[in-house]
């Protein structure tokens, strides 16, 4: 049975809504969570018939979203170093965290390690794109900000391993992100990088920002500075629509009459745009699973956190990783 650690302390809601995702997940899934935090306070909300399937490891100290990602090296008494270091000692198959998001990447980097031939993992992230039930996977979205060409030729490898192992796509499209669709298109290091990724059978040549959101590719490949602006633009772009929505419908009672009649379509566009439909953001390239959620994740979100985590660890992608590396460093 796969073990998940689940640090409870970490988000910004307090440690209600991720051990009610836990529970929400234990109810569904077959697995064993081992749930970082203090133990006398989390107990209490853990039915019955799910405590054989339940382990707690005690952490009272909390690592704050206000520190330093470099000071979690000294915190080893934290829930997130302690839930990351199950993982690191195989008492654990996956780590989920909706904590400070620099800490888990930089301990999980550090603590787990990188699979063979992996200069820099890279965090991943699902975009909805037009197509229902179809998704873009975007990598690196914030863990490496300056990158090189061969670390973008890397993540296009970890990302289509994703798709394919993760995801259930059989072939996917691998897209270099760049100002323009031609191969001369783009900044030095983009340029540099379209020329190795040609090696790539999966790969299609650049895409624009519009297809990531248009299901032409699976893949999207960026550094983790554009990815991270693209990440937040589309997330700020999405409440705003949802609100500028909201306030015309009230205006008119035509508008509401229409909205009505539009109900099922709203709770579509909700449940594609909704971050905890997908739960968290993998850290790929470690040697193990790391999912790194929203800060202020809700029960719902962390559920599908702990599912995304299932779903990594009982897959091949990290020896397909290693191989892959391996094949093109010969």
């Amino acid at each position: 049975m796969l073990k998940v650690a689940i640090d409870v302390m970490g988000g910004d809601n307090g440690m209600t809504p991720i051990i009610e995702g836990a529970v929400h997940a234990l109810n569904e899934r077959e697995f064993h969570a081992i749930l970082v935090g203090e133990t006398e306070k989390i107990k209490p909300y853990i039915p019955s018939n799910l405590s054989d399937r339940v382990s707690y490891v005690e952490a009272c100290d909390v690592f704050d979203m206000e520190e330093s990602a470099t000071d979690v090296l000294k915190r080893k008494d934290s829930s997130i170093y302690k839930a990351i270091d199950l993982v690191r000692e195989k008492q654990a198959d996956a780590i989920v965290s909706a904590g400070h998001s620099g800490a888990t990447m930089s301990l999980s980097t550090l603590r787990i390690g990188r699979l063979k031939g992996v200069l820099r993992p890279a965090i991943a992230t699902l975009m909805p794109t037009t197509k229902n039930g179809v998704y873009t996977l975007v990598l690196d979205v914030g863990a490496n900000v300056d990158c090189k060409p061969e670390h973008l030729f890397q993540f296009a490898i970890m990302g289509e391993a994703y798709v394919r192992n993760v995801m259930g796509v059989k072939r996917p499209k691998v897209g270099l992100l760049s100002n323009g669709e031609e191969p001369g298109k783009g900044n030095e290091a983009t340029k540099e990088a379209h020329e190795l990724l040609t090696k790539i059978d999966a790969f299609i040549g650049n895409v624009e920002g519009n297809n990531i959101f248009d299901g032409s590719v699976n893949v999207v490949v960026c550094d983790g500075f554009v990815g991270n602006i693209m990440l937040k633009a589309s997330e700020g772009i999405a409440e705003s629509i949802t609100h500028i929505i909201k306030e015309n419908v009230k205006r008119s009672p035509i508008a509401i009459a229409g909205a009505a009649l539009m109900k099922k379509v709203f709770r579509i566009l909700k449940k594609q745009i909704d971050y905890a439909e997908y739960g968290g953001a993998p850290l790929i390239g470690i040697n193990g699973c790391s999912i790194v959620s929203h800060g202020k994740s809700n029960s719902k979100a962390i559920k599908n956190a702990i599912f995304q985590a299932l779903k990594f660890a009982s897959s091949n992608i990290n020896q397909n990783i290693e191989e892959e590396i391996g094949r093109f460093a010969k």
